[in-house]
C-alpha cells in the first residue's frame, strides 16, 4: 500500500487503538465524579478538571484520562477510511470500473447498515429490558435506520444510543468525498479542511450550533482530509528516529493543544499522527494484540453499548475498576460473536 506507508497489520493496530480509546471512554465518561470530554464542545470547566486530576493525582486516573481523551478514537478511524478510500478508489483502474455518484453511495451506504442494524437492533431489545428505557419517535428510529439523524434537531437528545451518530457521519464523508474529492486536485481537500474548520471556529466554544457542526462532516472533515492527503502524497522516511519524534512531539502536542480553545482544533491530526507513530514503534509481539483488535473493531463498535448499559451500574454504585473490568471482558467476547453474525449477512454488490 504506497509503498507500505502503512501496512494492513498496521491499519490493524490503528483501529485497534482507536477502538480501545473509544469503548472504554463510552463507558468512563459516564460514571459521577469523572473529568468529561471536548468532543462537540468545548467547555473550560472540562480542561481545567483535567489540570486539577493531574496535579492531583488519584487511583481514578487512568478513568478521566480515558474520558477527556478517549473520544480522539473517532477521529483515527476517520484518517483510517479516507486512507483507505485513496487506496481503493484512486489507483489505475479500468474504465467500466470507475464508481458512479449514485452507486458509490448506494455501497457504502449499505455497508455501514450492514453493520449498524446487527448492534442497533440488539440494543433496542436490552435498552427495553433494562432499567431507564429510551423513548424513541417513530422519526429517530427511521432516522437512525437511514443515517441522517445527524441532521436533525437536538441531537443529543435523539441519538441513542449516543456512539451510533458516527455512522451517519460517515455516510455524509463518503458522499463528500465522492463529489467534491475524488481524484480531485489537493487544493479542494485544503480548501474543504480550512471552510469546515473556520465555519466551526467563529461558532461560540459551548454553542448548541457548534454541538450540531460537529456532529457532521464539518466537524471531521480535518481528520478526513488529513489521512486523504496522507495517503495521496505520504512519503514513509522509515527510520525508527522519525518514527519516535512522530510519537513524541504528536502526543505532547495533542496534551498542550487541548487546553486552548483555538487550538484545540488541531488534535485530531494529531492524535492520528501519534497513533501512527505507535505502530511504526511497537515491535510485532505488542503490535499483534492490536491488529486483533482492530480485526473486530466494528463489531465491538455496535456492541459496546449493550454491554455499557447492563454492567455500568457496577461502577456507578463504587465498585469503578471491577464495573469496568467486566465491561471490558464482556464487551470482546460479545464482539467477537457479533462478528461472526456480520460476516454471515450478505456483502453489497461490489462497484
Amino acid at each position: 500500500m504506497n509503498n507500505e506507508l502503512l501496512t494492513r497489520a498496521e491499519c490493524d493496530a490503528m483501529r485497534g487503538i482507536a477502538i480501545i480509546g473509544i469503548f472504554l471512554h463510552n463507558y468512563c465518561h459516564w460514571l459521577p465524579g469523572i473529568v468529561r470530554e471536548n468532543e462537540y464542545q468545548y467547555f473550560q470547566h472540562n480542561v481545567d478538571g483535567l489540570q486539577g486530576v493531574l496535579a492531583n493525582p488519584d487511583l481514578l486516573l487512568p478513568v478521566h484520562l480515558l474520558s477527556f481523551f478517549g473520544h480522539y478514537g473517532v477521529p483515527v478511524f476517520l484518517f483510517l477510511s479516507a486512507y483507505g478510500l485513496v487506496q481503493k478508489y484512486e489507483k489505475p483502474r479500468a474504465p467500466h470500473l470507475e464508481p458512479t455518484i449514485l452507486g458509490f453511495t448506494r455501497y457504502h451506504f449499505l455497508k455501514l447498515f450492514k453493520m449498524m442494524i446487527v448492534g442497533f437492533a440488539a440494543f433496542l431489545l436490552i435498552d427495553r429490558m433494562t432499567p431507564g428505557p429510551h423513548h424513541y419517535h417513530l422519526t429517530d428510529v427511521l432516522a437512525q435506520l437511514g443515517m441522517v439523524n445527524n441532521i436533525l434537531p437536538n441531537p443529543d437528545n435523539i441519538i441513542w444510543p449516543g456512539p451510533y451518530w458516527f455512522f451517519g457521519l460517515m455516510l455524509q464523508l463518503y458522499i463528500v468525498y465522492r463529489l467534491c474529492m475524488y481524484k480531485r486536485h489537493w487544493g479542494w481537500t485544503v480548501a474543504l479542511m480550512a471552510i469546515c474548520t473556520a465555519l466551526q471556529i467563529i461558532c461560540s466554544p459551548e454553542s448548541e450550533e457548534l454541538n450540531r457542526l460537529r456532529y457532521n462532516f464539518i466537524g471531521g472533515m480535518l481528520p478526513f482530509g488529513f489521512g486523504l492527503i496522507f495517503a495521496r502524497y505520504g512519503k514513509d522516511p522509515q527510520t525508527g528516529l522519525w518514527y519516535w519524534g512522530t510519537l513524541i512531539v504528536a502526543t505532547m502536542l495533542v496534551y498542550s493543544e487541548s487546553l486552548d480553545y483555538y487550538t484545540w482544533y488541531l488534535v485530531p491530526p494529531l492524535v492520528c499522527m501519534s497513533c501512527y507513530g505507535i505502530v511504526k514503534v511497537l515491535p510485532k509481539i505488542l503490535l499483534k494484540p492490536l491488529t486483533w483488535m482492530g480485526s473486530i473493531s466494528a463489531a465491538l463498535f455496535v456492541c459496546h453499548p449493550i454491554t455499557r448499559k447492563i454492567i455500568i451500574p457496577i461502577s456507578r454504585h463504587g465498585d469503578t475498576y471491577t464495573g469496568l473490568l467486566i465491561y471490558i471482558i464482556t464487551s470482546i467476547a460479545l464482539a467477537w460473536l457479533f462478528k461472526e453474525i456480520m460476516n454471515r449477512l450478505p456483502n453489497p454488490k461490489k462497484i
